[in-house]
């Protein structure tokens, strides 16, 4: 994509305000976000100042800026971003969009291109004398089956001819485009097939469902056919499973999968797996947790941390940049509740940690020790003060 820049500032206009419409109506589009999100209107209110301008000058983006409190820059981002938003002034009637992309091509998009060469001007982003029309040669618009297609503005005109596109610039120039009717310049319904349907009609171009007659019954639809649907040997199509199954779960078998008892922990806080009991569904150990961990570890190995009976309060661990709920969780199904504990970690046992995690070395650069540290000492202050940031 070509580098877009905005407009020279001789043509900049010093200053831009929305009118009283657009102000109401940017009231209304900003108020849509939650509080805090606010900025999420950029583009809405970029579109609309567009509108009201015809093109997006470094005075709206300013503006949009400050009605936004959001970093100029970042809106001159979006700006420069969208090829939606024009930088630099267009025609004042038309400014025509011509499809280039390959279904358009290979239809006579390039002849369109000359049409608007001949009746506008020989390069883009030109407008023409009476600054009345302007082109521009962009990438998809979205209705390939109708190629070749221009827009005007929000509007789309399709199936087009050399000829036609004269016709509808003529129209633009005289001030006349809102006669033109938009969608296919043929015969077509929006993208149905040209001239009407052509088959599972009812002889009036009116689509008809197929139906078969059955023995004693009254005509009903056939029902889907399986042929195009894939050969595979997958066990989530597998018929043996499908839902719902014919052998049901006793009601302890459900709940012990729904909620897992609580697993006993030894003298020294090692926590035991029980065996599982035949018939259940298929709990796991904790060793084999999904997405937490994907190898066994040892939970009576002497590097784990040492773990503590819970107290009666509990610090926030996932006040920790990189602990999230789930593994809170599993911290303190292995007994660690408290920042003091994290920051005691030596390397043996973070590398444990990490590897019963499965987290490839997370804990490291995720600096938890240091995180710990900072929130065991000091809380919140403490770890803006060392990491120059609030915790998440």
């Amino acid at each position: 994509m070509s580098v877009r820049r905005l407009a020279e500032d001789s043509i900049q206009p010093a200053a831009f305000a929305f009118n009283r419409e657009n102000s109401a109506w940017a009231k209304k589009a900003i108020a849509k976000y939650p509080k805090g999100r606010e900025q999420s209107a950029v583009i809405p209110l970029l579109m609309r100042a567009q509108e009201q301008d015809g093109w997006v000058t470094k005075a709206a983006i300013e503006h949009v800026a400050g009605m936004l409190d959001m970093p100029l820059i970042r809106v001159l981002e979006v700006a420069t971003f969208y090829t939606q938003f024009q930088l630099k002034p267009v025609g004042t009637r038309a400014h025509i969009q011509v499809c280039g992309t390959t279904p358009c091509m290979l239809r006579g998009s390039e002849d369109l291109k000359r049409v608007c060469q001949h009746k506008i001007h020989h390069e883009q982003f030109h407008t023409n004398e009476a600054g009345t029309l302007s082109w521009e040669e962009v990438e998809c618009l979205g209705a390939c089956v109708n190629a070749p297609m221009v827009m005007v503005f929000k509007d789309t005109y399709e199936d087009l001819t050399p000829e036609r596109l004269e016709e509808i610039i003529d129209a633009f120039e005289a001030g006349n485009g809102a006669s033109i009717p938009v969608g296919p310049q043929i015969e077509r319904f929006f993208s149905a097939p040209e001239g009407g349907l052509t088959s599972l009609t009812d002889g009036n171009g009116v689509s008809r469902p197929k139906t078969v007659k059955r023995a004693g019954s009254e005509a009903a639809s056939i029902p889907p056919s399986n042929a195009a649907k894939p050969v595979t040997h997958d066990e989530a199509t597998n018929a043996a499973i499908k839902s719902p199954s014919k052998v049901k779960a006793t009601k302890a078998a459900e709940d012990a999968t729904s909620k897992p008892a609580a697993r006993p922990v030894s003298a020294r806080g090692a926590i035991k797996n029980p065996p599982l009991a035949e018939g259940s569904l298929g709990e796991k150990p904790a060793v084999q947790r999904e997405s937490a961990v994907a190898k066994p570890v040892s939970l009576e190995d002497k590097n784990r941390p040492a773990a503590i009976e819970r107290p009666a309060v509990v610090d926030d661990l996932k006040l920790i940049a990189g602990v999230g709920p789930k593994i809170e969780d599993i911290l303190h199904e292995l007994g660690i509740f408290t920042f003091a504990q994290v920051a005691a970690w030596k390397k043996a046992e973070r590398e444990w940690v990490d590897s019963y995690l499965n987290f490839k070395g997370r804990i490291e650069r995720d600096e938890w020790v240091k995180q710990a540290k900072a929130l065991a000492k000091g809380g919140e202050a403490e770890y803006i003060k060392v990491f120059g940031k609030k915790p998440r």
